[in-house]
């Protein structure tokens, strides 16, 4: 993946829509060398889909959610099935250490927040925090470039 290439990924990930030709034009290349490169970055599965960034707040889900899960009291295919029905969960890590599970939900109301902890309560230990602020909240994917120290 040369220079040209983690611009592009840059750029996708800033806008999906952004359109060959604009991509032709702000990378000073050809439509059809950016198509070629754009069909090579999804060959290679750098690219695995395009998507939309949706505010939690303008679609009624205004408190956010990390959820730990600890001590699992069913087995692990069940958690996750579990897990993958409930729409109020929008990600699920599995993690090495004394935590089994990380979760990030959204949900609109105190209520609603507590409908979901009452939910998980029967799996296993949850401790729940709120998000008061995210400093980062999303950030590009591009490829690291290791200090040669």
């Amino acid at each position: 993946m040369d220079k040209i290439d983690i611009k592009i990924l840059e750029l996708v990930q800033q806008n999906a829509r952004i359109t060959i030709s604009e991509l032709s034009k702000e990378l000073a290349l050809s439509r059809p060398s950016v198509s070629e490169r754009l069909q090579r970055l999804h060959e290679k599965g750098i690219i695995e889909e395009y998507s939309a960034r949706i505010s939690f707040e303008a679609v009624g889900r205004e408190i956010l959610l990390i959820i730990l899960v600890s001590g699992l009291k069913v087995p692990l295919q069940e958690f996750e099935e579990m897990v993958k029905r409930e729409e109020k969960i929008i990600e699920c890590h599995r993690v090495t250490g004394e935590v089994s599970y990380f979760l990030k939900a959204a949900v609109p109301t105190m209520n609603s927040m507590r409908i979901l902890i009452d939910t998980l309560i029967p799996y296993g230990n949850i401790n729940t925090s709120t998000v008061i602020g995210s400093p980062v909240p999303y950030r590009s994917i591009l490829p690291i470039k290791e200090s040669k120290e």
